[in-house]
């Protein structure tokens, strides 16, 4: 097996049990797989590995991005300044229903550009139509997706393409594990995919609870993300969407729930006593939906992660940007500067976004036995120095163009700023003539910014 030997970092931030940070540290790849950490023994290092002096750099676990739409990539600008509403029957949904299979494909290979650019290794898909595309996609880029397939059987205004039964989704679901599950050495995992309650029946509820459970894999869904939503629920079932949902026996360790933004403290309580996973979209939450009860929700030892959501709700699917966020929003809300520290966020952006991937353990920290996930940081930029608290400068003062390499299962996806895995140059061309072809095709009329000459 290959060795990667990274020597004489600056900082070796190892996200281990104890946060350990190892100064003047090296990490010895071996493999797909982390051989050691810290003051690496050399004779370790084998002859013939590839060495990469790190001096004035940092190292990092890759970063969990928790809930990214591959499939609204191409879509991205098509939901500014309207509301929720026309931003979903007038936007999203006539442009995703008129995404092709070759579409979805290159839209999840231009989001996986984005991804690694920015630090990302593994990433979770709440659900686009076609798992195939997406999964030969990830496979291509070579990071780690659990994908799924965006699920829903009932609802007023779905694209006529997309009314379908509880059964078609639940066999669509099933058969895409089948096929797909475990494969690209382990890198593509399937689960399975709701959309919002607006949009699925109980019966497809409770059903793809029970199939991931079977198929002890995740299940992902938007839960409480607007105020419209728990009217709604509140109107149909009598109490608000997470109340229902543990009503219906569906809360538990597999469920991934995006967004949870209007949840009363007795719902908070109910994740904590499920260990229901939370994926956290700061920037999505400040155009429309709310700000979440992060801060009560850690204290309650719940998992919080970090997402980026679609590029239509923020325009950018960067997870450096969203710690950032995260490191503000809450402080704001609650006017208190000490919530929100910046161990946490990046717990949430490593570990805490491996263990909701149903992968702890697997990656998420910088230890001896797990998968070489991994990123160099570069600080030597105006933005980012001088480092005076290194831990607050990676949360609070880095940007993605401070991401100088990228490693996934102990492959290079990035070096020295340059993507080895896919061609960027041919897909950001491609990527812009299907764009402007499936907004022709799914008639969406966008207001002129600019008079036309």
């Amino acid at each position: 097996m290959g060795q990667v030997f990274i020597k004489n970092a600056a900082f070796v931030v190892s996200m281990d049990a104890e946060n350990t940070v190892f100064t003047g540290g090296s990490v010895l790849v071996e493999g797909d797989k982390i051989k050691a950490v810290g003051k690496v023994d050399p004779k370790l290092v084998k002859p013939g590995a590839e060495v990469i002096n790190a001096r004035g750099k940092y190292v990092l676990p890759g970063l969990v991005n928790t809930h990214v739409h591959t499939s609204q990539q191409l879509g991205r600008g098509l939901g500014d300044d309207v509301n929720l509403l026309t931003w979903l029957h007038e936007r999203i949904w006539p442009y995703e229903s008129n995404l092709t299979k070759s579409d979805s494909y290159v839209s999840t290979l231009l989001t996986g550009l984005e991804l690694i650019r920015s630090g990302v290794t593994s990433f979770a898909e709440p659900g686009g139509q076609y798992v195939p595309a997406m999964a030969k996609a990830v496979k291509e880029l070579g990071l780690r997706g659990k994908l799924a397939k965006s699920s829903m059987d009932e609802g007023e205004g779905l694209p006529a393409k997309w009314q379908k039964t509880t059964k078609q989704e639940l066999d669509e679901q099933e058969e895409d594990f089948k096929k797909y599950n475990n494969t690209a050495n382990g890198r593509v995992k399937v689960w399975f995919g709701l959309r919002t309650i607006f949009n699925n029946s109980d019966k497809l509820i409770q059903k793809s609870k029970a199939l991931a459970d079977k198929y002890k894999t995740g299940l992902h869904m938007h839960v409480a993300e607007v105020k419209d939503e728990i009217e709604y629920t509140k109107a149909r079932y009598g109490v608000g969407t997470v109340t229902h949902l543990n009503d219906l026996g569906v809360l538990g360790p597999n469920l991934l729930a995006v967004h949870t933004v209007w949840l009363t403290n007795a719902e908070v309580d109910m994740f904590a006593q499920h260990d229901v996973k939370v994926s956290h979209n700061p920037a999505a939450a400040m155009r429309v939906l709310g700000f979440a009860k992060v801060p009560r929700m850690l204290k309650k030892g719940i998992c919080v992660t970090i997402g980026t959501d679609g590029a239509p709700s923020s325009n950018h699917m960067d997870m450096i940007d969203e710690m950032w966020l995260t490191s503000l929003i809450h402080k704001g809300w609650r006017l208190d500067p000490t919530v929100m520290k910046a161990q946490e966020i990046l717990t949430m952006a490593t570990k805490n976004g491996a263990r909701a991937l149903l992968d702890e353990g697997l990656y998420g920290s910088l230890t001896p036995g797990m998968k070489a996930d991994l990123i160099l940081i570069n600080p030597k930029s105006a933005s980012m120095l001088p480092l005076h608290d290194p831990i607050a400068n990676l949360v609070t003062a880095m940007h993605a163009s401070n991401v100088e390499s990228t490693m996934c299962d102990g492959k290079w996806l990035m070096k020295n700023r340059k993507i080895l895995t896919v061609n960027e140059a041919d897909i950001l061309l491609e990527a812009q003539e299907r764009a402007d072809a499936i907004r022709r095709r799914a008639g969406i009329e966008l207001p002129a910014r600019f008079p036309v000459q």
